[in-house]
């Protein structure tokens, strides 16, 4: 039976960066908005080690975990000195969530949440269906696949997307010619 059938998902939380001291201690490239909460203390998270890398722990648990400055550092009960924090560099962690889960923020959604949303602009107008979400370096961009099979990128941010209602299984698009619905010369097919 797989996460999704018993009611729950595996995200990707972060991935573990370069030793820090001699205790076993290391830093951690966040992949949540919810740090303080994936990283509580006694956490365990699955723990997947890069192609090719030696054996390595299959799980983690969080003994301790601390901001220096803008760098979450972390202690895990399974690594006790640098050593065991240096053989683990690379590693990708995954927290099981529920299903239903949401995030404390209600201005932020998991992309479970979002994928296979109907989008509709803001007249009610169908576009298409939510596909996927790709997280850039600059902002998150929602996968619309319109209903003549095209993919088009929005950008995640309110001036284009300023509804995402969960209950009646939407998000709302202000669309304009050229984000989801073509322009119009590439609608026709005009070729001048």
């Amino acid at each position: 039976m797989s996460d999704q059938q018993q009611g729950s998902i595996e995200v990707v939380v972060g991935r573990i960066g370069k030793p820090h001291g001699i205790r076993g201690e290391v830093t951690l490239d966040v992949r949540t908005d919810e740090p303080d909460r994936r990283f509580a203390p006694g956490t365990t998270m699955r723990a997947e080690a890069p192609a090719g890398a030696d054996r390595r722990p299959a799980s983690l648990t969080v003994a301790r975990a601390r901001w220096h400055q803008s760098t979450l550092l972390v202690s895990f009960e399974e690594l006790a000195d640098r050593n065991a924090a240096e053989a683990v560099r690379g590693t990708v962690l995954f927290a099981t969530i529920g299903h239903d889960e949401v995030p404390e923020d209600p201005e932020e959604y998991y992309d479970h949440q979002l994928i296979g949303l109907a989008v509709v602009d803001v007249d009610g107008t169908p576009l298409g269906e939510v596909k996927a979400v790709v997280h850039g370096s600059a902002q998150d961009l929602l996968t619309v696949r319109t209903p003549d099979g095209r993919d088009t990128l929005v950008p995640f941010v309110s001036a284009l997307v300023p509804e995402v209602d969960l209950a009646a299984g939407r998000v709302v698009v202000a669309d304009r010619p050229g984000l989801v619905t073509p322009f119009p010369e590439d609608a026709t097919g005009d070729e001048s």
